[in-house]
């Protein structure tokens, strides 16, 4: 049965469908539109759009949600493209063979001749041949990928991959598309940001996601004339700070801070990175610094995970490499390490401003959240929740890392990256829809819950998530379901609630 894709009766942005839809006014209707029923397919071609199709503006989906469809032409419809789409399938199978004969009776044809201008038009032929053959299986082959939806074929490797970029070098039509939206938004005199947020919502191109990500926050203004003074600035601001305090982490009262940001940081991942000394020594005086200047909070376990994005991410403004686990980080210029040092400080900083409370004394903030989580999945999915309660698995005992490092020992950090594009895209990300995420992140694994009887091993389950392999289409699939619950009980607090 056909159905209709979620979010489209929801304008005007449906991170779903963003950057995914063509105007309804790209193919004009055949015969004129009747406004009460539609009674054609020419009819509903044109006031639908195929969900994987590529455009150059998303702003008129609330014109498509107010179309009514007509069940019997939905079916009658469908019923006809996959008519024709197998029809098509057999056409070019029969000339794909009818070439290969030819190919093969001209190929024996001219074997048997022995002269060297002979030997030209054989040549000449079977190229003729040859390339008529490949046009015919790159047009099927086409066709076939214009009725499915663009994925990619993550591979199965732990690292720092990058997924919003092709595996192979060469980019798909789609995505170069994509980072030409992104390049000519952040080239304008002044920045769009919702248009920013609205694009980054569903990932942000490896090429421009360092300038995303500094907009985004809240680093960079979004005029374009005042970006490079502002770095500047900021940049020599840090390293004011550096000057004024790095020294004192010997001191007697400052001794307790630095030696745990000493122990913590050689726990990070990825390994290779970590064990860098140039590396080591720049998160030391980031996580120092920022100690120092937040009191209120101090260092807490956790705050060390959160530089590694930002670092990896600016490191990858400098270097062409796919992999930055296996890059030298020490052979870059040392200006450019100052650089990276400073933008990662201060886009942290930006961040943990909006979660301080998670890092205050007892952590109110993580346990508030936690509480949340356990209310949350009780309604969304009682099954799990009364099993997890069954075998006395408080939510505190694995979920309280999923709060305190944002899912960054769960998951790659490739995937890390991947959410933090939607999550600095989204109001609240990193405090409110983090919590929605980490809702569809456990019912992803509802089916394993359940089968596991035994207290010790649920809990070496919820600890240990087999999330290994995980690329960008699983955490595009967990972010669109922690969209939907977000929908359903942001603004329901009763919605489901027995």
């Amino acid at each position: 049965s056909i159905q209709h894709v979620y979010g489209a009766q929801h304008p005007p942005f449906d991170p779903l469908l963003h950057g995914t839809l063509i105007k309804p006014g790209s193919k004009p209707p055949t015969t004129p539109v009747k406004l009460k029923k539609v009674s054609t397919f020419q009819e509903f071609e044109s006031n639908t759009s195929d969900a994987w199709d590529l455009g150059d503006d998303d702003d008129e989906l609330l014109a498509i949600a107010a179309e009514n469809l007509n069940t019997e032409v939905v079916m009658e419809t469908a019923h006809k493209v996959i008519q024709n789409h197998s029809k098509l399938q057999e056409q070019h199978k029969f000339q794909e063979e009818h070439l290969q004969e030819e190919k093969q009776v001209e190929s024996a044809e001219m074997t048997s001749i022995a002269c060297g201008d002979n030997r030209l038009v054989k040549s000449v032929s079977e190229g003729h041949t040859s390339s008529s053959s490949d046009n015919a299986s790159e047009n099927s082959s086409m066709q076939r990928s214009q009725s499915l939806p663009q994925t990619s074929t993550p591979p199965l490797v732990s690292g720092m991959a990058d997924y919003n970029t092709s595996v192979t070098p060469a980019l798909t039509e789609r995505e170069a598309s994509r980072l030409d939206k992104f390049k000519q938004l952040l080239a304008g005199p002044n920045t769009d940001l919702e248009e920013l947020r609205k694009l980054s919502w569903s990932g942000i191109p490896k090429p421009v996601r360092p300038s995303a990500w500094k907009l985004l926050s809240g680093y960079l203004p979004a005029n374009v004339d005042r970006r490079e003074s502002t770095l500047k600035r900021k940049r020599k601001e840090y390293f004011a700070f550096v000057e004024q305090y790095y020294d004192s982490r010997n001191d007697e009262n400052h001794q307790d801070t630095y030696r745990q940001i000493h122990i913590d940081i050689p726990r990070m991942s990825p390994e290779v990175l970590r064990l860098q000394p140039k590396v080591t020594e720049i998160f030391e005086r980031i996580l120092f610094i920022w100690a120092i200047r937040h009191p209120a909070s101090g260092y807490v376990q956790g705050i060390n995970d959160l530089v590694t994005p930002f670092f990896v991410v600016f490191v990858c403004e400098y270097i062409e490499e796919e992999e930055v686990e296996n890059f030298d980080v020490s052979s870059l210029p040392e200006e450019v390490l100052q650089n990276i040092e400073a933008d990662s400080y201060w886009c942290m900083s930006k961040l943990l401003d909006g979660i301080q409370d998670n890092y205050t004394f007892a952590q109110p903030g993580i346990q508030k959240k936690v509480k949340m989580l356990e209310e949350l999945v009780s309604r969304i999915d009682e099954q799990v929740h009364r099993h997890l309660d069954q075998h006395e698995v408080k939510y505190l005992q694995f979920a309280f890392r999923w709060m305190n490092n944002l899912l960054m020992r769960e998951v790659p950090l490739r995937c890390t990256i991947r959410l933090w594009d939607t999550y600095q895209s989204e109001p609240e990300g990193f405090s409110h829809f983090h919590l929605y995420v980490c809702a569809a992140f456990l019912v992803r694994w509802r089916k394993e819950i359940l089968e596991e009887k035994d207290f010790q091993e649920l809990l070496i389950f919820l600890q240990n998530l087999p999330t290994v392999h995980w690329g960008n289409e699983e955490v595009s699939v967990l972010l669109a379901e922690a969209y939907r619950l977000k929908f359903a009980f942001a603004d329901a607090p009763n919605h489901y609630k027995k």
